[in-house]
Order: structure tokens, then sequence, then C-alpha cells
């Protein structure tokens, strides 16, 4: 699977196109007219993300939402420079658009488990989110803002410096995209080979059976079979889920209760 890179475009253009409503637009880039229709940069940037929730990020070219949105592939240059801009700013207008649950929530613990459901469900939407690789020098466009003040709120009252709690919410949010995008591929595979795990299984049980020998690999086997019985395959994305968010929250435990 490739990955893409957000903030991989010139900065100042990105910036201004992202900032273009507080900025009060931009010349050329608010509306252009077509033969019988108009455009608008928040159509190009909405034909990326239709393009890319249905066919995936490879899908997202310049061409392809030139004719999603109807105008020439060199016209669409005129609203948005190039596929690094257009995918940051596709990431920010999801981001800008996120449910943000109430933090009246008394427990940080609580608020955190929102923060990260709320992030799990924005993957499980939008599956190539989880392919976005996010640079040192992100894109800090309104919704990436909004996105990042509404987060950390969640850990008001938890007497954390800001550096940490920078980290803190960093940590969590690796955890979130680190599940989804394990969950995601697990999920492609068994769309790609058309088989479910109880079937793969099944299907090479005998082989397995002959080469893995519990003498060699008494843990592997046994802890192995154990899990598998548990989950109906080598990998629950619900128990990892589980498991994973707990063990998460606890190690932030440790600073919050420290």
């Amino acid at each position: 699977m490739a990955d893409f890179s957000t903030g991989a475009g010139e900065p100042s253009p990105t910036l201004a196109l992202l900032w273009r409503d507080a900025l009060g637009g931009l010349p050329g880039a608010g509306r252009r007219r077509g033969p019988g229709r108009s455009v608008s940069v928040d159509a190009v940037v909405d034909a990326g993300i239709a393009l890319a929730d249905a066919e995936g990020l490879a899908a997202v070219t310049m061409r392809a939402v030139a004719e999603r949105v109807g105008v020439s592939t060199m016209s669409v240059y005129t609203y948005v420079p190039g596929k690094a801009e257009l995918l940051d700013l596709m990431v920010d207008r999801l981001y800008l658009r996120m449910h943000r649950p109430s933090w009246r929530i008394r427990t940080w613990r609580r608020r955190l488990e929102r923060v990260a459901e709320t992030n799990r469900a924005l993957f499980a939407e939008h599956p190539w989110l989880t392919e976005v690789v996010v640079l040192s020098r992100p894109p800090l466009g309104p919704g990436v803002m909004a996105k990042y003040e509404h987060e950390l709120a969640a850990l008001d009252g938890t007497g954390l410096d800001d550096v940490t709690l920078d980290a803190a919410l960093a940590h969590l949010l690796g955890f979130v995209q680190g599940h989804a995008r394990a969950a995601h591929d697990a999920a492609r595979a068994r769309r790609d080979t058309a088989m479910s795990d109880a079937s793969w299984w099944e299907a090479n049980q005998p082989l397995l059976e002959r080469v893995l020998d519990p003498t060699a690999f008494p843990r592997a086997v046994r802890i192995g079979a154990a899990a598998g019985e548990a989950h109906g395959s080598s990998w629950s994305a619900e128990h990892a889920w589980r498991f994973g968010l707990a063990r998460t929250l606890d190690g932030l435990a440790a600073l919050i209760e420290r």
C-alpha cells in the first residue's frame, strides 16, 4: 500500500487555499465559469474525497477530479495547484466536518475514549485516511486547528504540561490510526482473496499441521491456537481495539495520576 503525505505541496498557496474563507476568498480561485456551469474550490475538494472514498487515493488524479466536476484537466489547476495541495484540502475538510462531542463528561479517561472512537469512526467512513502520513509540517488549516483544539480540551484538568499534552494526544491518535490501518488491510485482504479468515485456515490447515511442530514452536502453536479459537481468526479487530485502547489509556494514566 502506498503512503501519501500531507504538507508535501507548496506551503504558502496551500495555506491561502485552506484559509480562503477567513481571508475573504482568493482572486480567481473562488469561482470560474465554464460552458454552462460554475465550479468552486469546494467542489474540486469534494470530488477528490468522493473519488478516494469510492476507489482509494491512487484514483485521485487531477484528470479524474476534472472529469468529475466537468472541467478540463488544465482548468482544474486554476482551482488547486496539484494533487499534493488537493490532499491537504481533502483531509482538512473532513476534519472540519467531524463530530465534536461535548466534554461535559467528568473523567479524562472517558473523554479520551470518545476522542479515539470519533477518530476511529472517521477512518471507517474514509479508509484512505489510514494511508495518509502527517509530516513534521502539517497543513494548519481550519479543520486541523479545530480538531486539535477540541481534542486537547479533552485533556483539561489532567495537570500535564503543554508539551506533554501535545505528546499524549499524538500518542493516542497514533494508536487509532495504526489500528485503523491494520483493520483496513485485513478487510482488503479478505476482499482481494474472496476468502474469509475461517476459509483460509480451513484450506491451509492440513499443510500447517505438518510443518508446525509443537515441540519446536511450543508457545507459538499453543498460544496461536488459543487466540485463533477465541477470535475465530488469527486477529480480531474488535479485540485488538479494546485491548490496545485500554493499554494506551493505562499508559497515559501513569502520567496523569502520578
